[in-house]
Formats: structure tokens, C-alpha cells, sequence
């Protein structure tokens, strides 16, 4: 592309486009990042043929890598075929039929039943309302209550951005939707009744009784928290949010947009903990970010619970609910992760990568609490490692490191939420061996050129 179409093309970009979590302010002055024309595989290439690696599978979704011809062919023949019809008042389509059966086959339990949205945060306001109107057909309408986790994060819709315990997403518009809470994350001692410790007030445990086990509908938590700063539930951890809801009479909502469908080494995140949730909100890598499309599960418990006591229809549902294109190409995608063992593929993966975070802590003083589940790492950026100090807010160190990752054509996030210095990454699964240790070498240089300004 000659340069007069691409600066006509970043003049567009600001005149007409507002673009999703991102600086209006820096785009108006200077225009958008990149503009990519391809990917394949890892890889992304921008207009004027730069090559990028893509350490983030662009929203942490293209799990099977960019440029599968396979999706597209699907996507044609279903749009020839049957490109779109509406799934309300019981009417169905095959993809539909077949993507649910093959996500039973999948997910954890009694897990079975599948309803559909076209993304994340969909998902988790239908969680929420389905729950709540669980427990109110149930005759317990107080059930209402929803607790997330802090530093979790559900979505940008009014309801989902409520459940999210990231600030800079709850205060972008007044309105804060009623009956969220967020209870102190990863304290298994206090899910098991451990009083003692000076957390145990804002634990979920602590919370339940506090407000009443009569007012909570359900728990919402991510297997690892994603957007909050890849934090990995301890072992242990979910077994004891289970128990907890067990015993409470209490629903639990695992948040899979970011974890499901191999991310962590695991069909599913609870998977590494032998966990069946009573709910389960999926997106992203059902289509590997190909087209649009999100599911809740729900076990077949709480639908025949809802069949039982209820005659009226089911007041919930987006145009786009089962899209039949949109299910073809989940199915094509499922078929590719299971074809070429991607999800075993990633578990090995795990330990490449986590070597290599370890020769960065070995390298550099300022590397700090690497972790790895599957291909969904991070390490942070400390002033002193050994005595756990930030770095005073005004040194933006992550994004510093971000911004020299990008001059080594590598794709990868900050995450600065609580003054933290964090670089978070999530390959597309397809990563090799000798690709992530390219990575951790542009890492290494981009680190040692930040020190010489930082430090």
C-alpha cells in the first residue's frame, strides 16, 4: 500500500472511527497504531509490511492462529447455504444443534445446555439474569445478589461492568447496577472458615454472612483472572468456592471468555481443578475471534428446574442468539483444536514459557511473580524485587516496556490498574518452542533498554 492511501486511511480512522478501550485523546492527535491488512499464524502485518508477533491473539481469542482458510471456507458454505435465522419461539437450525451437542460433549458435569450471545459480556448478563430468575421462580426473588472477585473482570455492559471490580471500567459512566459485590480474591483459608485472618470480612465466606446466604443468587470468578493481571486461582481455591456454594445454597458462575477452549492447557479453566460449575460463561476462543459468538452453559439440573416451574417464555434473547454461520465456523474451530492436539500442545507450552520468565527474573532484577497457565502468562515490573516496592506512579514502566516490545515488532498488553507494573500476554495456542523463546529474547532487549531510562 503506497503511503498517500495509508495516511488517507489514518485520517479516516480518526474522523469517523471511535474505537473500544482505547485514548480518544491519542488517537485524535495521532492517529491509529497500527492498521493490519493479514495474519497467519502468530503473526500480524501491518499496511506497510511490518511483520508483528501477536502475543496477545489480538484480544485474547484467535486461539488456533490467524489465517485458517478452513474458517472462512466453513463460513461460505453455511452463508450459502443458511446464512441466518432467528432462534426465538423454539425454532432451530442444524449448526445450532450440533455446536450444543459438541459443547456437552466438553464441559465439565452436567453442563449440557447451551444458550447463545455474541460475545463476553452478553454471556455474563445472561448469567446474571438467568440465575436471578432461577432463584425467582424458585419463590426466593431476594436471591439476587452477585459476588465477583476484586481485580476480576466480566465485561463492559452496564450489568458486566458492575460485576467487573477494575475501577477505570465501573467509573467511565455513572450507574452502577445494584447488588454487586467483590470479596477479597484467592483467600482459600477463608472460604474454608479460617475467622482469623484479617481478610476473612471481605472473603466471599465473610460476605455471605454478612448479607445473608438468603440474598446471594450466585458467585461469578474467572480461573484466571485475564484483564486484572493474569492472576492464577491457587490449588485448592475453587474446591472451596464450590463447598462454600454448596453450602449456602449458593450458584457458581465460572467466567470462561478468556480461559475456555485451551487457553490454559485445559479444554476449560476449572478443568485444572476437577470443578463443575452450575453456570459457565464462554466466548472468545469458540470461534477463535473468526466471527462473533458467546454461550452460557447451564447443568441440565437447572433446566429442568426451570421447565418444571415455569410455563411462560423465557423474556431473554439477542437477534444473534445460535447465528448459524457463527456456529459453523465454532464447530470448524473446536474440530481444529481437537485435530491438532492444541489444547495438549499448550500444556507443554506452559513450561517453555515459563522458563523463559525465569531466565527474565535471572537477567533482571526488576522482573518480578512470573506465572504461567498454559499459554496465559505475566511477570511484573518491580523497583525492588526483594521487598515487593512499586515503582513510584509516575515512572509508567509497563507501558515503557510495551511501547519498546512494539519497536521489536512483539504485540503484548500492560496492565497498570493499582499502580501495578504488569505485562500480560496470551499467544495464539499454535506457539512454538523456538517462537516463544523469540519472544523472551525481544523481552530481554526491550528490558535492558528500559533499565538505562528507569533506573
Amino acid at each position: 500500500m503506497d503511503e498517500k492511501e495509508i495516511k488517507r486511511l489514518e485520517e479516516l480512522d480518526k474522523k469517523y472511527f471511535l474505537h473500544p478501550t482505547s485514548s480518544l485523546k491519542q488517537q485524535q492527535e495521532k492517529g491509529p497504531k497500527f492498521i493490519f491488512t493479514e495474519g497467519n499464524g502468530i503473526y500480524l502485518r501491518d499496511v506497510h509490511g511490518e511483520q508483528y508477533i501477536d502475543a496477545l491473539a489480538s484480544l485474547w481469542n484467535v486461539n488456533i492462529g490467524h489465517g485458517r482458510k478452513e474458517l472462512g471456507e466453513v463460513a461460505s458454505q453455511q452463508m450459502a447455504k443458511l446464512a441466518y435465522s432467528s432462534a426465538f419461539n423454539n425454532l432451530s437450525h442444524e449448526p445450532v444443534i450440533r455446536l450444543s451437542e459438541k459443547l456437552a460433549s466438553l464441559t465439565p458435569g452436567d453442563l449440557n445446555v447451551f444458550f447463545y450471545t455474541s460475545g463476553g459480556s452478553e454471556s455474563n448478563d445472561t448469567a446474571f439474569k438467568l440465575v436471578r430468575h432461577y432463584w425467582k421462580l424458585k419463590g426466593l426473588p431476594e436471591k439476587k445478589k452477585i459476588i465477583g472477585l476484586d481485580r476480576g473482570y466480566h465485561g463492559v455492559t452496564v450489568a458486566a461492568s458492575s460485576a467487573t471490580a477494575i475501577r477505570q471500567f465501573q467509573e467511565m459512566a455513572p450507574g452502577k447496577a445494584p447488588d454487586f459485590l467483590h470479596a477479597v480474591p484467592h483467600k482459600t483459608n477463608c472460604e474454608l472458615g479460617d475467622k482469623n485472618d484479617p481478610d476473612y470480612a471481605r472473603s466471599i465466606r465473610g460476605i455471605v454472612e454478612r448479607e445473608g446466604a438468603e440474598t446471594i443468587a450466585a458467585v461469578i470468578m474467572e480461573p484466571v483472572q485475564g484483564a486484572g493481571g493474569i492472576h492464577i486461582a491457587p490449588d485448592g481455591y475453587f474446591e472451596a468456592v464450590r463447598q462454600l456454594c454448596d453450602e449456602f445454597g449458593i450458584l457458581m458462575i465460572a467466567d470462561e471468555v478468556i480461559c475456555g477452549f485451551g487457553r490454559t492447557g485445559q479444554m476449560f479453566g476449572v478443568d485444572n481443578w476437577n470443578v463443575v460449575p452450575d453456570v459457565m460463561s464462554m466466548a472468545k476462543g469458540i470461534t477463535s475471534g473468526y466471527i462473533q459468538l458467546g454461550a452460557v452453559g447451564i447443568t441440565e439440573r437447572l433446566r429442568d428446574d426451570l421447565a418444571k416451574v415455569s410455563n411462560d417464555v423465557l423474556f431473554h434473547g439477542f437477534t444473534y442468539s445460535g447465528h448459524p454461520t457463527a456456529c459453523a465456523v465454532a464447530l470448524k474451530n473446536i474440530e481444529i483444536l481437537e485435530k491438532e492436539n492444541l489444547v495438549e500442545h499448550t500444556k507443554q507450552m506452559e513450561s517453555v514459557l515459563a522458563k523463559g520468565f525465569n531466565y527474565l527474573e535471572e537477567q533482571h532484577s526488576i522482573v518480578a511473580k512470573s506465572r504461567a497457565k498454559g499459554l496465559l502468562g505475566a511477570f511484573e515490573l518491580l523497583a525492588d524485587r526483594e521487598n515487593g516496592i512499586q515503582f513510584a506512579p509516575e515512572k509508567t514502566v509497563a507501558p515503557l516496556l510495551v511501547e519498546e516490545c512494539f519497536n521489536r515488532k512483539l504485540i503484548v498488553r500492560p496492565v497498570t490498574y493499582g499502580g501495578t507494573n504488569i505485562i500480560a500476554m496470551s499467544p495464539p495456542l499454535v506457539m512454538t518452542k523456538e517462537e516463544i523463546e523469540t519472544m523472551i529474547t525481544i523481552f530481554d532487549e526491550a528490558i535492558k533498554t528500559i533499565k538505562k531510562t528507569i533506573l
